[in-house]
This record gives structure tokens, sequence and C-alpha cells, in this order.
């Protein structure tokens, strides 16, 4: 198996640790904020501001497993969608072996 076939196969799971991840990073910005006095709501959203851009750079490898496994999904659902539109062109044969177009 290559390995960015099993890239696409790790996408549900690598997106979900993800973006859990994230959301773990803006709790504890959030938690360690509400520690020192600051507002829960305030707090909560300067975690945000805060944590997923700082999220990029922490989860970075990451990140780029998930952006393979999207772009190799992509990829497949592109190469299907023109197969889909040449059948439905009539320059492929529903059975996908490839005819000539009836002129």
């Amino acid at each position: 198996m290559s390995e960015t076939q099993e890239r696409a196969d790790h996408l549900p799971r690598d997106l979900t640790i993800y973006l859990l991840a994230r959301f773990a990073l803006v709790a504890v910005v959030a938690w360690v904020l509400s520690l020192i006095g600051v507002p829960l709501l305030v707090s909560l959203l300067i975690g945000l501001v805060v944590g997923l851009p700082v999220g990029l750079l922490v989860f970075r490898s990451l990140n780029a497993r998930v952006t393979a496994g999207l772009a190799k999904r992509n990829e497949s659902r592109a190469r299907a969608r023109a197969a889909l539109r040449a059948q439905l062109r009539g320059d492929v044969p529903a059975d996908g072996e490839p005819g000539h177009r009836a002129a």
C-alpha cells in the first residue's frame, strides 16, 4: 500500500485527532486565563484568538497528514467526477470501456 493511500485511509482518524487537539489547546489557554482571574467568556475568546494560530504551529505534522489525506480524497473524487461527466457526454460507455462517440 502506498503512503498516499495509507494517508487517505486514516483521514477520519487524523482529522478527529487534529480537531480535538486544537480544541484542547483552546481549552487549556482559556483555563489558564480563568485561573489568573480573567472572566470565562473573555478567556474563551482569547483562547480562540491565541490557541487556533498556535495550534497550526504546535500540531504541524498532524496538520500535514490531514492536508495530504484531504488532497488525496479530493483527487479521487475529481477523477470519479470526470469519469461520470465523460459517461454522461457519451465519451465512455457505462461499462467503463472506451468507446467511440456516436456522431
